[in-house]
């Protein structure tokens, strides 16, 4: 269970409360019963109303503290979104070759999809709008889960070939995060296997030939 999991259920243990709160401790309160609602029915689905009802406060303080529905959101994602990103730098820090580091940002994504569901369902909303502030953030943490992979393998390899290869290295990432988000929503629909199994699939449909084109490029840096 992650810290982010912990401390939203320890500040749900009991009904909410209308009593006067300092502001602090009340955006707080205001973003885990948000967050909990935007897991449930997505970003379209939830109204301003919803989650001043669920809180215990008028929408005018709503719009007080937070302005609009989109930076309540954008306050809900990116702690989800930083717990993401270090969870992944933590995992690919230590590897030493190309398709290690894939293999252990994949694992990583799937563990965070795991023990903080809501979080993962946050940050990958289908019913998020397509532009604005929104979209874009989302679209800054998939770049940069992205690079941080692309980053781990082109690292590995020698430095004579990392400025040839960063274009297909950054495309083979982004490939393989897309193909993560689109196992990971199967996976929630219905748990048919475990999470580290889904992980798994992918990495055994991918490494192979990750693998392959490595080796294909070292024979061709040796020969030439």
């Amino acid at each position: 269970m992650t810290s982010l999991t912990r401390r939203r259920r320890h500040r749900h243990s009991g009904p909410p409360q209308r009593s006067r709160l300092p502001r602090a401790e009340r955006e707080r309160q205001v973003l885990d019963a948000a967050h909990t609602l935007f897991a449930q029915r997505g970003y379209a689905g939830v109204t301003m109303d919803d989650v001043a009802d669920a809180v215990g406060v008028t929408k005018p303080l709503l719009y007080k503290y937070f302005g609009n529905k989109e930076r309540l959101y954008l306050g809900c994602m990116e702690p989800a979104g930083e717990l993401l990103i270090k969870t992944v730098i933590d995992a690919v820090a230590p590897t030493a070759r190309p398709a290690d580091a894939l293999r252990a940002g994949l694992f990583a994504f799937f563990e965070f999809l795991d023990t903080d569901r809501d979080a993962w369902r946050v940050l990958f909303d289908e019913t998020l709008p397509v532009s604005g502030e929104i979209a874009q953030r989302v679209a800054q943490y998939r770049d940069r889960v992205t690079e941080l992979v692309a980053t781990a393998v082109l690292t590995q390899l020698p430095p004579s070939r990392r400025v040839m290869d960063r274009t297909e290295v950054e495309a083979l990432s982004t490939a393989v995060l897309g193909a993560a988000e689109a196992l990971g929503r199967w996976w929630l629909h219905g748990e048919a296997i475990s999470a580290h199994e889904a992980a798994e699939l992918l990495i055994s449909t991918v490494e192979p030939g990750l693998r392959l084109r490595s080796s294909q490029k070292s024979n061709e840096t040796q020969e030439g």
